[in-house]
């Protein structure tokens, strides 16, 4: 049971590790993107509508399904479906100078109906009785695990026995990482979001690393919502099916005191939180939703010591929120 509840605590953490770290690509250029929950929503239904396209053309005989298309056209679909969001979220905040906050929560509205209206019009052309859309042959292909897996015991069915997604998410993570902090375009991009006026005085392109930090971090974020509709859902979508996932994500990022290695620990905690109340017997309803709030109440918790220390690295970036008007410097 103990290696059941970890393996579920991963594969209900991964969604969030990838949104987490596209929204500290975003917070590091001194966005808050609160659009997140529609990105993902969005890069989700991309992906089904090109593994739909991609079934449908295959007809009845799924045996004439590739495995390299099956798998790449789904994952540009998600990437081009949420930077193509990252992009109209970057021209209304860098270009337009929009409210962050607003426009965030505008977009995350934008991007719940779309996926909405698109996945509702697929399961019309299905013609299902059920109101979802079943991509189960796609869904094998993303599921497929190392045929040497469960030969190894609990640390295979632990470390070894997940969808490929999984380790590229924490693959994506630990080079998010190693960018901000071992590189020149890390460090570019961080004095862009602590004080945008002193690095273009610098001669660093403020506008261009924050059109670029948005449109990687929503393109890094759109794959979580994939991971979840072929991983966790099995390639089943139905909306509104996606819960909470794209605010947890954006908790996340708190609890991770704006450090993408420590987002991949705090998913999987995440990830354990969300799921203990199904390993804990005799619970009434109003318990088990109060165990939902655990990882909110944790970040709060979090953000409360963390602010009480004061240190400046377990701060967001210093112009985070903030528009910047070149004019002003």
């Amino acid at each position: 049971m103990i290696v059941q509840f970890i393996c579920r605590a991963i594969l209900l953490g991964v969604p969030l590790l990838y949104g987490s770290t596209g929204e500290i690509i975003t917070e590091k250029s001194g966005h808050l993107n609160l659009g997140i929950p529609g990105i993902m929503y969005v890069g989700a239904i991309s992906g089904v509508i090109g593994s739909f396209l991609y079934e449908m053309s295959c007809g009845n005989d799924l045996s004439r399904m590739n495995a390299f298309l099956a798998i790449i056209i789904p994952l540009l679909c998600a990437i081009a479906g949420s930077m193509l969001m990252g992009l109209i979220y970057s021209f209304l905040t860098v270009t337009l100078k929009a409210n962050q906050n607003v426009t965030g929560l505008a977009i995350t509205t934008f991007g719940i109906g779309m996926g909405n209206f698109f996945g509702g019009s697929l399961i019309k052309l299905t013609e299902s009785d059920m109101p979802s859309i079943a991509l189960t042959r796609t869904s094998g292909f993303f599921s497929a695990k190392l045929p040497f897996a469960e030969k190894l015991g609990w640390f295979g069915e632990i470390f070894l026995s997940h969808d490929f997604l999984t380790y590229v998410a924490v693959a994506v993570a630990i080079i998010t990482s190693v960018v901000l902090n071992r590189t020149r375009v890390g460090l570019n991009l961080r004095a862009v979001g602590e004080n945008p006026a002193t690095a273009d005085a610098a001669g660093i392109n403020v506008t261009r690393y924050k059109y670029v930090a948005t449109m990687i971090g929503s393109a890094v974020a759109g794959l979580g919502g994939l991971q979840y509709v072929m991983a966790y859902a099995n390639g089943v979508w139905s909306n509104n099916a996606f819960g909470d996932r794209g605010w947890l994500a954006i908790a996340l990022v708190i609890f991770a005191l704006w450090k993408p290695s420590l987002a991949i620990l705090g998913s999987f905690l995440f990830g354990a939180l969300c799921n203990a109340n199904n390993y804990i017997q005799g619970l009434g309803t109003e318990t088990q939703e109060l165990f939902k709030m655990l990882p909110y109440v944790v970040t709060i918790v979090v953000l409360v010591f963390t602010s009480m220390r004061k240190k400046r690295e377990h701060q967001p970036p210093e112009s985070l929120g903030l528009t910047y008007f070149r004019e002003e410097r």
